[in-house]
């Protein structure tokens, strides 16, 4: 109901009304230099550069990151985050209170009074700042705010895409706590919450010690995807998956605390992190809750991120091959393309047919809206398959010859597994009603 009224459609998308315009290389960059996922994204259509670090999102690409989205959010349910939206704009005075108006990486600007603002990288002093002029009971915490919207770092050297850019979307979380103790239990909390975050998605993630940084605080822990092209390099243990950043102990022949097995190195891209903050903020900004003793102390925090974008991106460039994406299954920007026969064919006449198996399949509950009609029956059917298979989509389906037949069979494609199938109209259906792999988040 609520998208008949909002104008949404529920039937299929067609292939023709899908705005891709594939992308060539730009000539100012060497393609060596350039990333598996950048090059790949570029030449399917999902990003165009504005300018350097700067990129369009084009529709592929928002219906991926609204699903990596929607996950985040059923994983932040699980810590009882209530979601917010802080403002872009932050005035210098509440950066200079923490010390970090000098980071060398903020856009800074001028409104026409000439009050400084920044735009922002994260939003501990903004939230931290929210807190500072309520007086909250002890009984009411932990407190857990998130969003998911752009955050700006002016990068001295942006490069590989939606790796490494100027402008950005990520999932930040921040957390107050009565006491050092129950900080430190919704740092394991979140830090579980990501670990499953991961393993839903379908990727192997890495978490390791890393570096405070900037940010302060007492720890942290970030969350890596092992690949060629990352900028940190980690030493893990393939076994639990955990480790160190080399900034932290560039020692090779370390053994893992927890299975007593010598650290892997690699490289890495990082694509969370998780900081326990103490009162690096709620100090300088006089954020304080009453405690049942009706004193007031200033909050244990913690700062926890997801960079949605860069985990797109760093999916791509993880399961990809040279010439085809391959996305996680749960963020596929369709799940299935159905093939309409070629304009003039002898088959042609099976498009009727096509039709209604598209109408069945979309009703199907985990292909409803992730159906992708391609009707460019200009091209051949084979042309089809294979853009179909280089932009990701798992299942393709073929309506073809077989259709003519007195029991009309369709050809089923798992792109993914390379496996086909010809199928009934009911066989299909069943084919599709019997995928578990998009089941509840939950």
């Amino acid at each position: 109901m609520l998208q008949t009224v909002l104008g949404f459609s529920q039937k299929p998308q067609r292939m023709t009304q899908v705005f891709r315009y594939p992308e060539s290389l730009p000539k100012e960059k060497a393609v060596a230099s350039l990333s598996k996922s950048f090059k790949l994204m570029l030449n399917q259509g999902f990003i165009k550069p504005l300018s350097s670090g700067i990129l369009y999102f084009k529709p592929l690409t928002v219906r991926s990151l609204e699903k990596l989205s929607d996950l985040a959010d059923v994983m932040m349910s699980r810590l009882n985050a209530q979601k917010m939206l802080f403002p872009t704009l932050i005035q210098d005075s509440v950066l200079k209170k923490t010390g970090r108006w000098e980071n060398a990486g903020l856009f800074k600007l001028n409104d026409r009074n000439s009050f400084s603002y920044c735009l922002g990288p994260t939003h501990e002093e903004v939230v931290t700042l929210l807190l500072s002029n309520l007086h909250i009971s002890y009984r009411s915490l932990p407190l857990r705010f998130y969003q998911i919207s752009t955050k700006f770092r002016d990068e001295m050297n942006p490069r590989l895409g939606l790796l490494r850019g100027r402008e950005f979307i990520m999932k930040d979380m921040y957390a107050f706590d009565s006491s050092e103790e129950n900080a430190k239990i919704t740092y394991e909390a979140v830090c579980k919450v990501y670990s499953d975050f991961f393993q839903l998605l379908g990727v192997d993630a890495l978490k390791v010690q890393g570096a405070s940084g900037d940010m302060g605080g007492n720890f942290s822990h970030e969350f890596h995807l092992a690949s060629n092209v990352g900028e940190d390099v980690i030493f893990y243990c393939a076994k639990c998956k955990t480790g160190i950043n080399a900034e932290l102990s560039s020692e090779p022949e370390m053994k893992c605390p927890t299975c007593d097995m010598h650290l892997q190195k690699c490289s890495a891209i990082e694509v969370g992190h998780a900081f326990l903050l103490g009162r690096r903020y709620s100090e300088p900004l006089q954020a304080k809750f009453e405690t049942s003793n009706q004193l007031f102390e200033e909050y244990q925090m913690g700062s926890y991120g997801l960079g949605l974008t860069r985990i797109l991106a760093a999916c791509v460039e993880c399961l990809s091959s040279v010439d085809n994406i391959r996305w996680p299954l749960r963020i596929a920007p369709y799940y299935l393309s159905l093939i309409l026969p070629k304009k003039g064919s002898k088959e042609e006449s099976v498009t009727p047919f096509a039709e209604d198996l598209s109408d069945s399949l979309n009703n199907i509950n985990w292909l409803s809206s992730n159906v992708l009609i391609d009707d460019r029956t200009n091209l051949t059917i084979g042309k089809r398959v294979q853009e179909s298979n280089s932009l990701g989509i798992p299942y393709v389906i073929v309506v073809g010859r077989s259709a003519q037949e007195e029991l009309p069979r369709v050809e089923v494609i798992d792109m993914y597994k390379n496996e086909v199938s010809f199928l009934t109209h009911k066989e299909t259906m069943d084919f599709f009603r019997s995928k578990n792999v998009f089941q509840s988040f939950v």
